[in-house]
């Protein structure tokens, strides 16, 4: 199995203006026929938990591993079901990960079953999974539980499932939080032509060469080189330091 390497996000731009869901909904189907998904794994979010997305990875003999949340009502049902009621005699896999970046620290822990296996009218689905992560940061705790599907079968245990979870929210955190939120691209009002593409272009350039430059904060970054423009040219070789 190769590594997981595409990762499904809302935020896919239609190019006309149109970011509704639907929208995002009509590109992606194409976008992934475009892709050489054979022995890959798909990654995405709740709004990608589709039918009919599903069925194609797996056309594509790709696998996917997707968020589930309540706009797959049923689904998301028998999984928390499942979870929070196990049948008599069910015995989870689980794996347990730890992080500490700076003054906060974070703990996954993750539970799979095959047990919905052929209950479920999924397309491909083998496992199903439950992730709670619990941050705890300046004394405050925070949990969050999220539902998983994945066309991955068993052979492919509890810690690899996590590592791949891990994954999908590291590429959130590390790339999509910092264009949206950081650099302001959810609240950007250029949308037409190519222009949107330019400055996502740019915005990538712009993580790169700070991430090289050494920094693990963008926002503190952008602050620094914002007061301090002269390094900014330095950065990108336009002038001394």
């Amino acid at each position: 199995m190769r590594p997981a390497w595409c990762w499904l996000n809302r935020g896919v731009r239609t190019g006309d203006g149109n970011d509704e869901r639907e929208g995002e909904l009509t590109v992606v189907p194409a976008l992934l026929a475009a892709l050489p998904l054979r022995g890959r794994l798909v990654t995405g979010d709740a709004l990608y938990c589709q039918r009919s997305l599903c069925r194609q990875i797996r056309h594509q003999q790709g696998n996917y591993l997707v968020v589930v949340k309540a706009n797959q009502p049923t689904l998301y049902w028998a999984i928390s079901t499942l979870f929070a009621e196990p049948p008599p005699g069910e015995v989870f896999a689980t794996a347990v990960s730890w992080d500490q970046h700076g003054d906060r620290g974070e703990t996954r822990r993750l539970w799979a079953s095959t047990a919905l296996a052929d209950y479920l009218t999924w397309p491909g689905a083998q496992q199903v999974a439950l992730v709670e992560r619990t941050r705890v940061r300046r004394g405050k705790r925070t949990r969050e539980v999220r539902c998983f599907i994945t066309s991955l079968g068993p052979e492919v245990g509890a810690a690899a499932l996590l590592d791949h979870v891990r994954g999908h929210w590291a590429i959130e955190n590390r790339l999509h939080w910092v264009r949206d939120v950081t650099m302001g691209e959810d609240g950007s009002q250029i949308r037409r032509g190519a222009a949107p593409q330019v400055l996502a272009a740019l915005r990538n350039t712009v993580i790169a060469l700070v991430r090289d430059a050494g920094w693990t904060n963008v926002a503190a970054a952008l602050r620094h080189y914002a007061w301090q423009p002269g390094t900014a040219l330095a950065l990108l070789g336009l002038a001394p330091p």
